[in-house]
């Protein structure tokens, strides 16, 4: 299956949701699963908010995770770590740049709004597709630990080497396609244009009944 773009995405991905109840809140991981969390937000009733984990990118190589962090959680893959020599003090500095994004990206986002609260929910974590899973399992843990009744990973395509380390982590984990062989999300979408700043608050905005 390719998706025409994320609001495809979100749509396809919204009716194998349906058996969730009114308990559900939608956590969309920017920028991209926040289109994809916005349609599925909506098609369920259900509120919208963010997530947001970043990567670890590894030394001269950022793209290359070595991990990754979301609020009060880091998650990190010791074997890439020690296989690339990486240091403790470079690991606090990146650690430390990437959660004063984090930090950054949520106001900007959120534009004053406080998170909506997730304790004792179904936390639904979105995406537009998983590649390594990292950031998705930071996120998925960031929503446990907020004392979410039931986590729930749902993402439009993923490989399916990454899927058995994401089961670990979630209650259920939602997927429409997994694809072998697998090289990138956007790959599975006729439009991938990057999803912009302005997109992401006017979604959220939008969601939460006020004006960006």
């Amino acid at each position: 299956m390719i998706f025409a773009d994320r609001t495809d995405a979100g749509s396809r991905l919204a009716e194998a949701l349906r058996h969730l109840g009114p308990n559900a809140v939608v956590l969309a991981i920017p920028r991209g699963g926040v289109i994809v969390g916005d349609v599925v937000a909506r098609e369920l009733g259900a509120p919208l908010d963010v997530v947001v984990p970043r990567k670890v990118g590894a030394p001269g190589n950022p793209e290359l995770a070595i991990g990754a962090v979301a609020p009060g959680i880091r998650v990190l893959d010791p074997r890439m770590v020690h296989a690339l020599g990486v240091t403790e003090r470079y690991l606090e500095r990146e650690i430390a740049t990437q959660e004063a994004e984090i930090e950054r990206r949520q106001h900007a986002y959120r534009s004053g709004r406080p998170p909506h609260p997730v304790a004792g929910r179904v936390a639904v974590v979105i995406d537009d597709g998983v590649a390594t899973g990292s950031t998705a399992v930071a996120a998925l843990r960031w929503a446990r630990a907020q004392g979410a009744e039931r986590v729930l990973l749902a993402v439009p395509v993923a490989p399916p080497q990454t899927l058995e380390r994401l089961r670990a982590e979630a209650d259920e984990v939602v997927v429409l396609e997994t694809p072998q062989p697998f090289l990138a999300v956007g790959e599975w979408y006729r439009d991938f244009d990057q999803t912009t700043d302005e997109q992401v608050v006017s979604a959220l905005a939008r969601a939460a009944g006020t004006r960006a």
